[in-house]
């Protein structure tokens, strides 16, 4: 370790020294005898170390010893304690003219200082101090502060129950050392907090050490606390024997021992320097690197050699935490500061890495912003594989991870990289785009193959977030056969046909972790609109080996699914599988209410072709069923449908047969004549006739007022019925009687107009007497609703007449005179204007006010 104090004697008095206080280039010194000393000491060249010249000597001072020095050079004030009192004496003048007595001090053993900075909010910024003071006399602590010239109370007194050999004050704490033990006032809350004692030296000794820490002595170590009374450090500092007095020299802590001075370092601790000046009792700190030591007549000057030279042996000997302390320290441009400290850090994060301390490591990387890549570069394996002949080394002392450290490593790297990431997200909009691009993708490979080696659960979240290189994810995860997670990453990427590729070379393995086809059905189905020739291409070999499964590619509820183009689907089927249009076409229809005449109209040809094959098949009972299946799902479909084009539907089916649904199609098409010859003459089924006839008249279809006359004339007259062209198998013969019922029936619908041309005229008449009372009392009903409805309508007619006649009869005087009540103006020649019902005349502009 280094020496970083330097120590030389600069003074030797032939009077016994008392006490002494530093500040700039100042050495005050008071003597047992009352004098009070003022030296200048200033450093020379390299010859001449210093020179010491006296400036003031005040023989006859005090009478008594000068116990106690401090001096306020912002306020130009030297505070003295003399004869237990505390004495105010101005610093600017020659003698050090009186200013003050604290009577009130009498009695006195110690006191302290507490100042604290303040800068004016105004535009002046002017630097302003707040100087408080605290005197122990017996068991009374008394505070004062300094306004006008002058120490004023502050507060009441504080009794505490010994007498104090030791104070120290920090903002709002003070710390008391007495015989044994020390204790924590809290001037806010009024608390006192007791800490621990002071070992078997029973003589308490306290510093300042910071502006809200205090540093304590128990036995031969240094212990610190904060403002609240809370352990600083886990390791105290520990001297080779009981310290007679302390000083903190940032970053230095030098203690007096009985023979020796010995320099240590508070975090981390350890021993810096020790230094031989036997029977020192005092010492005091002038400013940054300076301190004075006195032996009773002797006076040593310690001088701390510059900081940049410390700096530079500490880094040869690897000391970067001492150095980051000095470079705080030092004189340097804040700029520069920021610089050195940033140069160290990184050697410190390097040296921690090559000393295994992965964890720290990280931290200072994180810490220093470190381009994640130069971090990444120190573990080879883990480098792209296009770059991992990268010969451009961070630093000729870096030392790659070897291969049995790689495994204790992954952790902390996880870890730097986590915390990395989520930085650059905090401040991506500082950043530019494609770098922030490529440093994502850096980080989120590296955290891939790290994950390989230590979890594998999180594997595919990191895919997900679409930042991994593409060749290099893909060749580390085909190496340790990550299958699941390569086609997540083909998937982020938008590679979706080498996914699919892997997938059914997968699926096609019986031993494959991905052997169940549904991985692939549903990557299919998440593929969407744009990607559906590729859809086409994949399904074929799913439909073909699982056709039920297969088909949800095209029936899912999902939102991708169900926005493919159906038609498109329908002519992929019709090439390549047959066999789902129809499970296809009655998902659509019947599940997701397609009303599309293609999708309808196809359905209805896939029924028919499907029911002529099942017809063409051996006549076993299981074809015979399955064919009554198609046919009646054939005939509801073209009952309740609404959507298909039935001229088109009707152009494919075959005249000597399915006569049916051609009725059916007849009726769609409004040829209610043709679809009843069918019903009556063909089929010769009455019960079809006259649902089909009700069913026309009740929705009240176009041609329902002639429905039941070409029902009555297929029944009457069958011999007449050539409108088919179908000649039966059985010439038919009149039914007067089910026309006669029918007559009856439905006599309220008939028109008997049309029925007496129809009727054969040997009918006798009583057979159609209650169709004709039925008929004729609904034309009277007709007849008189009809007059009361014009009689209504009439009545309305003269009410409406006699409103505008009483209308018409009002007129309206308008003259130069008349003004607009919402605008205040008149109405000229050419106004136009509108009359409100209370009778106001208004501009037709202003109305909507």
């Amino acid at each position: 370790m280094h020496d970083p104090y330097e120590w030389y004697p600069v003074l030797k008095l032939s009077t016994q020294i008392e006490s002494f206080v530093a500040y700039d280039n100042f050495l005050l010194v008071g003597t047992k005898q009352g004098h009070l000393i003022m030296y200048s000491v200033k450093s020379k060249g390299p010859d001449q170390k210093h020179e010491v010249q006296l400036l003031r000597y005040n023989k006859n001072f005090y009478r008594k010893p000068i116990q106690q020095l401090e001096v306020v050079p912002q306020l130009n004030i030297l505070l003295i304690l003399a004869d237990n009192t505390v004495f105010v004496h101005d610093l600017s003048s020659m003698n050090f003219p009186l200013v003050s007595v604290l009577q009130k001090t009498k009695g006195a053993t110690l006191f302290t200082l507490d100042i604290q900075n303040q800068t004016d909010k105004s535009l002046t910024h002017k630097q302003s101090y707040i100087l408080r003071l605290c005197v122990a006399v017996k068991r009374k602590l008394q505070l004062f502060y300094w306004k006008n010239n002058k120490f004023l109370e502050f507060g009441d007194d504080i009794t505490v129950s010994e007498i104090p050999r030791s104070i120290a004050w920090c903002k709002q704490a003070i710390c008391v050392g007495f015989k044994g033990d020390y204790i924590l006032l809290q001037l806010d809350e009024g608390k006192q907090k007791e800490l621990f004692p002071t070992g078997k030296n029973l003589e308490p000794s306290i510093i300042k050490l910071t502006d809200s820490t205090f540093g304590l002595i128990k036995d031969s170590q240094s212990v610190f606390v904060d403002m609240n009374g809370n352990l600083l450090v886990k390791n105290s500092v520990k001297w080779s024997e009981i310290p007679l007095g302390l000083v903190y020299d940032e970053p230095y802590l030098i203690a007096l021992l009985s023979e020796t001075i010995e320099v240590r370092t508070v975090q981390p601790t350890f021993l810096v320097q020790t230094i031989k000046i036997a029977q020192s009792q005092l010492i005091c700190r002038s400013s940054s690197g300076v301190l004075y030591i006195s032996t009773g007549v002797h006076v040593f000057r310690m001088q701390a050699m510059l900081a940049t030279r410390q700096i530079k042996m500490l880094l040869e000997e690897k000391q970067f935490q001492l150095a980051l302390k000095l470079c705080n320290v030092s004189d340097d441009s804040e700029e520069e500061k920021i610089k050195n400290r940033h140069q160290i850090q990184t050697l410190y994060a390097y040296d921690l890495f090559n000393s295994k301390q992965y964890y720290e490591s990280m931290k200072q990387f994180l810490d220093l912003d470190t381009d994640p890549y130069d971090v990444i570069r120190l573990f080879p394996t883990l480098l792209p594989q296009y770059s991992q002949d990268d010969s451009n080394s961070n630093d000729n002392q870096i030392t790659k991870s070897q291969n049995r450290d790689f495994e204790k490593s992954l952790p902390a790297l996880i870890e730097y990289l986590t915390e990395a990431r989520l930085k650059l997200l905090r401040n991506e909009k500082k950043k530019d785009p494609c770098e922030l691009e490529q440093t994502f993708q850096v980080i989120d490979t590296t955290l891939l193959k790290c994950y390989l080696h230590t979890n594998d659960a999180l594997i595919a979240p990191l895919i997900r977030l679409n930042n991994c290189h593409v060749l290099d994810s893909e060749r580390i995860l085909k190496k340790y056969k990550k299958y699941t997670e390569l086609i997540i990453l083909y998937e982020t990427k938008g590679l979706h046909h080498k996914a699919l590729e892997l997938l059914q070379k997968q699926a096609e393995q019986g031993d494959s972790t991905l052997k169940d086809v549904d991985r692939m059905i549903k990557y299919l189905q998440r593929l969407g609109q744009n990607n559906v020739d590729l859809i086409f291409q994949f399904s074929g070999w799913v439909l073909d080996h699982y056709p039920e499964e297969g088909l949800k590619i095209f029936t899912e509820d999902i939102s991708e699914v169900e926005q493919l183009s159906r038609p498109k689907i329908l002519d992929y089927l019709i090439k390549t599988n047959k066999s789902q249009i129809i499970p296809y076409l009655e998902h659509v229809i019947y599940e997701w209410n397609d009303k599309n005449p293609i999708l309808h109209n196809a359905l209805a040809h896939q029924y028919r072709e499907e029911y002529l094959f099942l017809c063409n098949l051996t006549s076993s009972p299981c074809d015979q069923l399955s064919a009554h299946n198609v046919r009646a799902k054939l005939i509801n479909f073209l009952e309740k449908s609404e959507y298909y084009v039935a001229e088109t539907v009707l152009a494919h089916f075959p005249f000597d047969g399915l006569y049916e649904e051609r009725a059916i199609l007849l009726g769609k098409l409004g040829q209610h004549e043709k679809a009843l010859a069918i019903y009556v003459t063909v089929l010769e089924d009455f019960e079809k006739a006259i649902e089909y006839c009700n069913h026309i008249y009740e929705n009240n279809v176009a041609g329902a007022n002639q429905v039941y006359i070409y029902l009555l004339q297929f029944l009457i007259k069958p011999e007449d019925n050539s409108i088919l062209g179908i000649a039966p198998a059985t010439p038919p013969k009149p039914d007067i009687e089910k026309a006669l019922v029918v007559l009856e029936n439905n006599a309220s619908k008939i028109p008997p107009e049309k029925v007496l041309q129809i009727l054969p005229k040997n009918v006798p008449i009583h057979k159609i007497k209650r169709y004709l009372t039925i008929s004729l009392n609904e034309h009277l009903n007709k007849k008189r609703e009809s007059q009361i409805l014009r009689g209504l309508l009439y009545a309305e007619h003269l009410r409406v007449q006699e409103l505008r006649i009483r209308f018409e009869s009002q007129s309206i005087f308008l003259s130069e005179y008349n003004i607009c009540p919402v605008c205040k103006k008149r109405f000229s020649n050419q106004s136009a204007f509108i009359r409100n019902p209370n009778g106001d005349i208004i501009h037709i502009s202003c109305q909507d006010q």
